[in-house]
């Protein structure tokens, strides 16, 4: 199924929210009777954390070529407070298992919220019926210095 994620791009002046398509296999009616379209936030978390995983191993992937960042491109990445060309410097793959594990786990702990359309989603078990109008936004929370108490 097609859906589409709403990725903020740190340090973009315009459009800073941008529409990110992903083609992942849920609720595709295949999974012991499910309807079409309908998939639990769990299923949702995992099948986007694969294909994070699986973008980002396939880019170590690649043979190291010629990168250069145009001037606005540059002013974008000093905006946010990094200028790099996004090479990935490590050799080391993500690990699928531990991926999904932490993804389940900072849901949980109420790091990152997840919105379908305006609706928040609290339930790993919870069952949403999608269709391809329907977008999802992931928001990252972030914590303030300070006390929690």
């Amino acid at each position: 199924m097609k859906i589409r994620v709403n990725i903020k791009s740190m340090g973009k002046r315009r459009h800073s929210i941008e529409p990110v398509s992903y083609d992942l296999p849920l609720g595709t009616g295949e999974k012991g009777g499910e309807e079409p379209g309908s998939f639990t936030v769990r299923e949702l978390i995992l099948g986007l954390t694969e294909a994070g995983v699986e973008d980002y191993n396939r880019r170590l992937e690649q043979p190291e070529i010629l990168r250069c960042l145009t001037k606005e491109a540059i002013e974008d990445k000093a905006e946010s407070g990094k200028v790099s060309f996004g090479l990935i410097y490590g050799e080391k793959k993500a690990d699928l298992q531990a991926a999904a594990d932490n993804a389940i786990q900072c849901f949980e702990d109420g790091i990152y919220r997840i919105f379908l359309d305006e609706r928040p989603l609290e339930n790993l078990e919870e069952r949403i019926a999608v269709t391809q109008e329907n977008v999802f936004t992931f928001v990252r929370l972030t914590m303030l210095t300070g006390r929690m108490w």
